[in-house]
């Protein structure tokens, strides 16, 4: 099924990182996303629903200090955190339970963009 078309839909992200190919390598053994490598030779990937895409870029800086953040829905904040650390990831905020079911934490990937991670009942 093609992704949703639809005016306002977040659609694309691009990633700072040092070395693209070890940058994906983290996000889909996290995550589980869909790592391909795009006819200019870029490492791309779409998110494990095909809703979302992006792409890592070099050249640019991290996002270390979070002012736009980005949360990736998660089945357990707990088990993915245990995930990124094992994966040389770094954890910033740790797991905050937000009632029945509901939690998220940040955490820093391997070249120091901080991100977040959610999962709902």
């Amino acid at each position: 099924m093609p992704p949703t078309l639809a005016f306002g839909k977040i659609c694309y992200l691009q990633i700072p990182a040092i070395d693209p190919g070890h940058s994906a390598d983290f996000y889909e053994a996290i995550f589980g996303w869909n790592i391909r490598r795009r006819a200019d030779g870029e490492v791309a990937f779409d998110d494990t629903v095909g809703e979302v895409s992006g792409m890592w870029v070099t050249g640019r800086p991290p996002s270390s200090e979070p002012g736009l953040l980005l949360y990736i829905m998660v089945e357990s904040v707990e088990r993915t955190l245990a995930r990124i650390v094992e994966a040389g990831g770094e954890i910033v905020t740790p797991l905050t339970p937000q009632g029945e079911g509901e939690a998220f934490a940040t955490f820093r990937d391997l070249d120091g963009n901080v991100l977040g991670v959610a999962q709902q009942p």
